[in-house]
């Protein structure tokens, strides 16, 4: 083997020790230096990192800001109406050394694990304590529910070297079991309701209707007095006017009542009259005179 053989080696060689030596730390990533198993050191700043090649080992760790949907809980408030909660975090890798030793060899799907088992307690204590019922979480007082939360799970989730940001509560329902008799009750409220309107409506109906009849009685019963007073007041005019008519000429007045009583009882048609000849109403029929 000649000297330019054992150049090319030794530049082989060099070329593999220098690439295994050598390492991109990517700025979207946190690198754990190990040997053997234990942790060397922690690579969080972008650019070339430098290891023992063959010796050291590399674990990359996200460090970017990551997501966790939890799964849904049942918890019960204060007025012991039970709710079916869910909820969305955010948090990221802060110490990865920390999560490295709590979590171990261990995916990033066992942390979340490990912080939802964090998280969902958080939420039964912060809903179910006293004071807090299912309208307060249903209100406005639900950001500072989860703000509770949110500290609570931050503080605990710090022993698996991981920083929760937010905690934010997405679905707050009723249990299927008890939608149903929520419904029915809601139902029956607004059947009840409208019941009393249509029994007000009947109410009202029938005060329009009685003041209604009301109104046409008084009204019928004066057009009946001012028909009664205007009948009477001709019929005064007309006693008057055949006053002075038979005061004029009595023989006149009496022939012309005469004539009308035979008008009103001598009509056509099947009338009957049983009378004595001699009788006064004949008088200007029977008489010369009447001739």
């Amino acid at each position: 083997m000649t000297k330019i053989h054992y150049i090319i080696i030794g530049a082989v060689i060099a070329v593999v020790l220098l690439s295994s030596s050598i390492f991109i730390v990517d700025e979207r990533q946190k690198v754990l230096v190990l040997r053997f198993g234990q942790i060397q050191s922690v690579k969080e700043e972008p650019g070339l990192a430098f290891k023992w090649p063959f010796i050291n080992d590399l674990v990359r760790y996200d460090d970017r800001i990551l997501s966790l949907d939890t799964a849904t809980i049942e918890v019960t408030p204060s007025d012991d109406r039970r709710l079916v909660v869910d909820a969305f975090a955010r948090y990221r890798i802060s110490d990865p050394r920390q999560f490295r030793e709590a979590i171990g060899t261990g995916s990033l799907a066992t942390a979340e694990s490990r912080l939802e088992g964090i998280i969902n307690p958080q939420i039964r204590a912060v809903l179910g304590q006293d004071g807090v019922t299912s309208n307060t979480i249903l209100s406005e007082d639900r950001a500072g529910l989860m703000q509770q939360i949110t500290d609570a799970s931050r503080t605990r989730a710090q022993s698996l070297g991981l920083e929760v940001l937010d905690v934010r509560l997405k679905q707050t329902n009723l249990p299927e079991q008890n939608l149903e008799a929520t419904f029915a009750r809601m139902r029956a409220e607004r059947e009840r309701e409208a019941a009393d309107e249509i029994a007000r409506g009947e109410e009202a109906a029938q005060r329009v209707r009685a003041q209604a009849d009301r109104t046409v009685v008084e009204i019928t019963s004066e057009a009946q007095r001012e028909a009664e007073i205007t009948r009477g007041e001709a019929d005064a005019e007309r006693n008057k006017i055949f006053a002075e008519a038979y005061g004029q000429d009595e023989g006149f007045f009496e022939f012309y009542r005469s004539l009308t009583a035979y008008e009103r009882a001598l009509k056509s048609g099947n009338s009957s009259m049983v009378i004595t000849p001699d009788s006064e109403f004949f008088n200007y029929l029977g008489s010369p005179q009447g001739r």
